[in-house]
């Protein structure tokens, strides 16, 4: 199991999305995935406007999520 001192990066955020939002992380990065052709930003926005994430967690998964496309 990973330790809340072991992430780095955006995924710091992911205990407190989880925490906050009351849906586990695959959940939201599903969402991420299915908006293909869209940039960074406007994910985060959509992900502000439609499911009501704060710019921090949004922007944390959206950057983590297109990190793992880049792999």
């Amino acid at each position: 199991m990973i330790s809340a001192q072991d992430l780095k990066g955006p995924a710091t955020y992911f205990p407190s999305i989880e925490k906050n939002y009351g849906r586990p992380l695959d959940h939201w990065f599903n969402l991420v995935h299915k908006q293909n052709g869209m940039k960074h930003m406007d994910v985060v926005s959509w992900l502000n406007t439609e499911h009501e994430l704060g710019h921090g967690h949004a922007n944390a998964i959206v950057a983590y999520r297109f990190a793992q496309k880049k792999t």
